[in-house]
């Protein structure tokens, strides 16, 4: 098989499902895992080459609607009659099915079957562990500064606060993205930050880019523990990862 992938998640779920190798090419942003920096490389996730995805001749590409804007390159996916399937994980149950999806895409469907049971069991372990806190942190998740976009209830940081044994502040909000304003997360009075911003480098991100912001004081957290830098590979992306940055998740809020 010949396998293209369109954007980090779906490289992501390839690896998971144990088919690295089937990869023949991957969008600019793929950066995981290291056998993939050899690979050609087809753009942007959002302005991919498509004369370059013909020329490689894939048996399939893996596209996501998770990407807003990547209908553009699904629908010339279409235009040009190259096989593809097109996933959109939102929850961590669409994650799990999409292992399975792919793998039967890629004629591994054992694979994806045993990938599934192995995240689903990940997942119900590290629940069954946070279970026990008596305490449920607020969290304030911060995707991007200017202006601020926050995940909502229709969101897969939604369920891994819930699964880290704390609450996300947007939860009631009836959407994927939310964008607000600080006055609105000051009110909300989360007990953590948590900055990931999409495509920023952790070491790019500074606390007092927060800590300057009108009102910051009534947040109460002078404590900069309460300010967390994480990688955005870890929890922006909806792929078998976000377990791993659950499980960092939890040794943070519950030290």
């Amino acid at each position: 098989m010949r396998v293209l992938s369109l954007c980090p998640s779906n490289t992501e779920i390839i690896e998971y499902l144990g088919l690295t190798h089937y990869l023949a090419g991957v969008d600019d942003f793929s950066d995981w895992p290291d056998p993939i920096k050899r690979l050609p490389r087809l753009g942007p996730d959002l302005s991919i080459n498509m004369d370059l995805v013909e020329q490689l001749h894939p048996d399939i590409v893996l596209a996501s609607l998770s990407v807003p804007g990547m209908e553009r390159n699904v629908a010339a996916l279409k235009e040009r009659g190259i096989p593809h399937i097109v996933l959109n994980p939102q929850s961590l149950d669409d994650i799990e099915q999409d292992l399975i999806t792919t793998a039967a895409a890629l004629g591994e469907a054992h694979r994806g079957y045993e990938a599934a049971k192995q995240f689903r069991a990940k997942r119900e372990a590290i629940e069954q562990n946070t279970a026990m806190y008596s305490s449920r942190p607020k969290l304030y998740w911060e995707w991007w500064p200017k202006p601020i976009f926050t995940p909502g209830k229709i969101n897969w940081l939604t369920e891994v606060s819930e699964a880290a044994g704390a609450i996300n502040i947007f939860h009631d909000v009836e959407s994927a993205s939310i964008q607000t304003s600080w006055d609105e997360v000051v009110e909300r009075q989360p007990d953590y930050l948590c900055l990931a911003w999409v495509g920023v480098r952790k070491d790019k991100i500074q606390k007092n880019q927060v800590k300057k912001r009108p009102n910051f004081e009534k947040l109460n957290l002078s404590n900069d523990e309460r300010i967390l830098i994480l990688e955005e590979e870890l929890y922006c992306r909806p792929s078998p990862r976000l377990l791993d940055g659950l499980e960092k998740l939890v040794r943070l809020i519950h030290p």
